[in-house]
């Protein structure tokens, strides 16, 4: 399974930018939701423009994808999600296999304890990842996955990303 994990070096104030912003945000015209499920909206789509410090967390992301596809980073793109969960909700199975997409990541912002781990599942294999705050975990996008129940209390934050060729 194409699969790797790695945290990015003194996350605290990035992820303290990110989690501010998002909340700034939440409930304005500048954000939109989609997929509905189980009575909440797993994807949560802000403009890049419009919480600049995602750039940080792109970046390093497309950096990572580059070595481990063996591409120039330039050559390739990354959209993203924020995955908003409270307490005792949870995602659904599913894979980002759809388009074009190269490899999806999540990146963990903000982590209550006890709020659910992912797991991924390729074939007989299935792999339990534990969140932490800054956090990267990168893996096919084939790959079926979800996340288990928030069982802490308060809100689990995330960003979901996919990486394909960039645009020419």
């Amino acid at each position: 399974m194409l699969f790797q994990e790695f945290t990015l070096e003194n996350p605290a104030n990035l992820n303290t930018s990110l989690y501010a912003r998002f909340m700034e945000l939440s409930g304005t015209d500048r954000v939109r939701q989609t997929h509905h499920f189980a009575g909440r909206f797993e994807n949560i789509y802000i403009e890049a423009a419009d919480i600049p410090d995602m750039e940080t967390v792109l970046n390093v992301v497309k950096q990572q994808a580059a070595q481990l596809l063996g591409m120039p980073a330039e050559s390739l793109s990354a959209g993203f999600w924020f995955n908003a969960m409270e307490a005792g909700q949870r995602t659904a199975i599913h894979h980002h296999d759809e388009n074009d997409e190269l490899l999806s990541a999540v990146y963990y912002i903000r982590v209550p304890e006890n709020s659910g781990d992912l797991v991924l599942y390729d074939g007989g294999e299935r792999v339990i990842v534990r969140p932490q705050e800054g956090k990267v975990v990168m893996f096919a996008p084939n790959v079926l996955h979800e996340v288990t129940a928030n069982l802490g209390s308060g809100l689990r934050l995330s960003v979901g990303m996919n990486v394909g060729p960039a645009e020419n």
